[in-house]
């Protein structure tokens, strides 16, 4: 009988193996290695092609396949270079997804997040790019439904909905914090509304005539606040002086300040600093203090 012809049992192949009796018993009735033979008193046997099969199954399974796959690979189903390639993929989903609970249990730690806070981040944070998408695009639907898409300030819903296509592989705290941040936003009731509030009054264009220089009231206002400038003072009064026109009548002055106030909101331009830390947008000085003393201003000098 030449080596090719001479049979195995299983203990004799558990040693040239160096596998275990037990495994090579529960591949064998998987299928993935059947008996060649079996002997008079009904144990089975197995050839030196089992020897190769085996140390194959082996590495397969090392790399994570599941023995449905093995079995397909070993009838020719599915060549190895495919199955690697859809473990590769499958391994980078589990990669992404470990790296992204390990930024939400790094941020929980910085900071001190409650059991609660953690759940709904960890919730977060593992959404896929499709529904975290799916959830900026309702906010924005709902807040711009029934406004032409040429209407003054339409464009600004399509920055609204400027989500990266994913979060980075190794997410930072701070963007596992913005993710989580931006989501409970666009939730808020009240958030919508004020949204909404803005998107109509641009659509209907209603600016005054006699607003002024948006760059002047940021760099003037800017300046006040710096000073520590009371908007009711006596200097309050002269730099308003220097940003709008000195004979601006009483009511001229609150519909200015009613008509700014609309589109100054925290809230919204905090919106605008998430999606920025979420695509990696340079940081921009917030510009609603300024606009807020302004708007103070015009009612203090009404």
């Amino acid at each position: 009988m030449s080596d090719r012809d001479e049979l195995f049992t299983i203990g004799e192949l558990a040693r040239r193996t160096g596998l275990a009796v037990r495994t090579i018993r529960f591949w064998s009735d998987a299928g993935v290695v059947p008996p060649t033979d079996r002997s008079p008193t009904g144990y089975r046997l197995y050839d030196t092609e089992a020897v190769a099969r085996l140390d194959l199954v082996r590495t397969l399974r090392e790399l994570g396949l599941d023995l449905p796959t093995v079995h397909k690979v070993l009838l020719r189903q599915s060549t190895v270079a495919e199955v690697a390639a859809a473990h590769v993929r499958a391994l980078d989903a589990e990669i992404r997804t470990l790296r992204v609970r390990r930024a939400v249990l790094r941020s929980v730690a910085h900071r001190g997040s409650s059991t609660e806070e953690m759940r709904i981040m960890h919730k977060m944070a593992k959404l896929s790019a499709a529904e975290r998408q799916q959830v900026i695009d309702e906010f924005v639907d709902a807040t711009f439904a029934g406004i032409p898409a040429d209407a003054p300030g339409a464009h600004i819903a399509r920055g609204m909905r400027s989500l990266p296509a994913e979060l980075p592989d190794d997410p930072s705290p701070e963007q596992v914090d913005a993710w989580v941040e931006l989501a409970e936003l666009v939730g808020d009731p009240g958030f919508q509304e004020r949204v909404r509030e803005m998107a109509v009054t641009g659509a209907e264009g209603d600016r005054p005539e006699f607003a002024p220089d948006p760059g002047r009231v940021s760099a003037v206002a800017a300046q006040a606040l710096s000073e520590g400038v009371a908007p009711e003072s006596a200097r309050g009064r002269e730099l308003l002086d220097q940003i709008v026109d000195p004979g601006l009548s009483a009511a001229e002055r609150v519909r200015l300040a009613d008509s700014v106030a609309v589109f100054s909101d925290r809230r919204v331009e905090r919106y605008w600093q998430l999606l920025g830390v979420l695509n990696g947008w340079p940081a921009r000085e917030p510009q609603v203090p300024a606009w807020e003393w302004f708007i103070a201003a015009l009612r203090a000098g009404a």
